[in-house]
């Protein structure tokens, strides 16, 4: 007796769920991803073979290779306070509306006198027209002003002073003169910092150093893991 034939079918798969799950998926990571902001001018930093990175919300001090110097105030809850806080302490006179409109500024490169005009312009600045906030000596060292501004701001929160220095970051352009280095590290220093990250650009590890060994060897273990 001849065995029974079973009849053919076509799979028939249906994709609309998965095409679902898949578009929710781009939706949130669109959503969830948040942007690099722009810095407030390109410099060419030094390479170095450290990996670690940055933190969220960090404090951005960039070093021109002409000695300028820009603020980028990283965490959007504390900027307004910062502002104030400079303003006070400095007599600016800004007012609400205009320490807003300065909040909402990418970056900082103005001296101290001219935040209100800054304020008050219909158009935005662009840094090369920014004649960077001065720091040519101690005697005229205005990042000292902001940097005050910054641990005044944060005095009440509770961020210890070890979460404060890992949070400031100081990018220089390879070029920049050391004199002016060591200008900004004396604004650091005169309000009771005394730590802080030097942005690089990454490059690998020489062949044959301890740091080349040991990132081999984690990269070995972490494969029979």
């Amino acid at each position: 007796m001849g065995r029974a034939k079973i009849p053919r079918k076509s799979t028939n798969i249906d994709m609309t769920a998965m095409c679902d799950v898949a578009f929710l998926l781009l939706s949130f990571f669109i959503l969830a991803t948040k942007q690099k902001p722009p810095e407030a001018v390109t410099v060419s930093a030094p390479s170095s073979v450290s990996t670690k990175a940055a933190p969220e919300k960090s404090i951005l001090i960039t070093l021109t290779k002409e000695g300028k110097t820009f603020l980028m105030l990283g965490d959007d809850t504390k900027k307004k306070d910062i502002i104030a806080a400079v303003s006070t302490a400095k007599g600016l006179g800004l007012s609400d509306a205009e320490i807003s409109k300065i909040s909402k500024m990418p970056f900082i490169g103005v001296p101290l006198g001219q935040l209100k005009s800054l304020a008050n312009r219909a158009e935005a600045l662009p840094p090369t027209q920014m004649a960077g906030i001065p720091a040519k000596d101690s005697t005229n060292n205005e990042m000292v002003d902001w940097i005050r501004g910054i641990t005044t701001a944060y005095s009440g929160s509770d961020l210890s002073l070890n979460d404060l220095q890992q949070m400031i970051l100081l990018k220089g352009d390879g070029d920049a003169l050391y004199p002016d280095f060591k200008n900004v590290k004396y604004a650091l220093k005169k309000n009771g910092l005394y730590k802080f990250r030097i942005v690089t650009n990454s490059e690998n590890a020489p062949i044959g150093s301890e740091l080349y060994k040991k990132n081999k060897e984690e990269a070995v273990s972490g494969k029979k893991e």
